[in-house]
């Protein structure tokens, strides 16, 4: 599929909603799973990625059913997973696979875990050496799925400095050791998204969170159900937030968004980078903060981006990156090595597609630089990644641009053009 967004003369404007987090789906599919009774959550996306943690999950015996965005499971329990031996296929999705390997290790478990081509090229041994240090037995394929789980005994507590400032490696281990004979300790690098710790929190699981240290203590009873509704997913939002940046005049509206700090690093972004940016009607749903967020277009300069920025943003830098392509100045951003273990090595990637769209990028070990101005227009490359997908085409709003490989934006964003042509981009092909 080829995607072209047509050049904008006139300004986007309006309030839209976007299907819920994909994050906290994942999140509760799984915990639903892991707890007593039937769960009943509204607002769940359909996409490949949510797909994929469903799909794993019933091939382990755990029946959920989703219509009009309302899921449904029920609870096996904080006990081995009903189809013993049995293979969860997680598709292309990283989150998947990791969490479901926390599970699967916490609750003693034999079965295997496998994926795409592209997943089995993502590292593993991050999460299966810790669970291993716990007594989980687990075989992999040169640290790479698929991942083989033996049947064990009832893992032991640990004290574990995790190497990287990843979400998903942490709530695997938070994961697991729920299942644990005693508390365990885990202690991050740096700021990681605690959407695990918060949704579990909330469902009776005991883990808090001091600085960067972590303590998980043993289920002292079942998981409660849960029934909510997911909020807005802001990694979804994002896309149409540089939207609004990018085309003058724009402001655009998305209600009902999770706006948790871990994940707000893009709204600070391109404040900074001179878009405006407001929130109204803040509430909590699930433990998360909620609120509408409007961003409002103004003339845009380069920015650096580094540090704990880096983690707050990290699935957001596609999308950044053609913010950048249109700003005065050249914005760097360093100290984000992590993009090169994404659904594809994100900085060469994005250094990549920028070039062939004519843009002056400078690649590193860890970033890239985007010279503002340069990118003339031409055809890029999906390169099987959704966020790459959407990012690419949202450039063809300030030049003739076409992305070749687009239907990969379905995995996480089916409404992604939909929502563009609610808020005025007209005649998209």
């Amino acid at each position: 599929m080829k995607l072209t967004l047509p050049c904008c003369a006139r300004p986007l404007s309006g309030a839209v909603e976007v299907p819920g987090d994909k994050s906290l789906a994942h999140r509760a599919m799984l915990f639903a799973s892991l707890a007593e009774g039937e769960s009943e959550v509204r607002n769940y996306p359909d996409s490949g990625v949510t797909r994929a943690m469903r799909g794993a999950l019933e091939s382990l015996g755990v029946p959920s059913s989703l219509e009009a965005g309302v899921l449904r499971v029920k609870g096996n329990g904080f006990r081995p997973f009903p189809n013993a031996g049995a293979t969860g296929y997680c598709g292309n999705s990283a989150t998947t696979i990791r969490l479901m390997a926390g599970a699967v290790a916490g609750t003693g478990s034999s079965a295997t875990l496998d994926g795409s081509a592209g997943l089995r090229r993502r590292p593993m041994n991050r999460v299966a050496d810790p669970l291993r240090a716990m007594g989980a037995e687990i075989a992999t394929d040169d640290g790479r799925a698929p991942l083989v789980f033996s049947a064990a005994g009832r893992l032991k507590p640990v004290d574990y400095a995790v190497p990287v400032a990843s979400a998903q490696v942490l709530s695997c281990l938070q994961i697991a050791a729920l299942g644990a004979s005693g508390a365990s300790r885990f202690t991050v690098p740096g700021p990681v998204r605690d959407h695990t710790a918060r949704m579990l929190g909330s469902m009776g699981a005991e883990i808090s969170s001091e600085g960067f240290v972590s303590t998980v203590r043993p289920l002292a009873r079942p998981l409660r159900s849960l029934h909510a509704t997911l909020p807005g997913d802001i990694s979804s939002a994002t896309f149409l937030f540089a939207a609004a940046a990018l085309v003058p005049g724009s402001r655009i509206t998305v209600t009902g968004i999770g706006v948790n700090p871990t994940r707000t690093g893009i709204l600070d972004v391109l404040e900074s980078m001179g878009a405006v940016v407001s929130r109204a009607n803040a509430r909590d749903e699930m433990g998360e903060p909620v609120a509408d967020v409007t961003v409002a277009a103004a003339p845009l300069k380069a920015v650096e981006i580094k540090g704990d920025l880096v983690v707050r943003s990290i699935d957001e830098f596609p999308a950044i990156a053609a913010v950048a392509a249109f700003a005065e100045g050249v914005t760097v951003v360093r100290e984000a090595k992590e993009l090169r273990y994404k659904e594809s090595d994100r900085i060469a990637a994005i250094v990549t597609q920028l070039r062939a769209l004519g843009a002056e990028v400078d690649e590193f070990d860890d970033g890239f630089a985007v010279h503002g101005g340069t990118l003339t227009g031409g055809t890029a490359q999906a390169n099987g990644d959704h966020r790459l997908a959407m990012s690419m085409a949202l450039c063809g709003l300030r030049a003739p641009v076409s992305v070749e490989g687009a239907e990969i934006l379905n995995e996480s964003f089916p409404s992604f053009v939909p929502s563009l042509v609610a808020l005025g981009v007209p005649e998209v092909c």
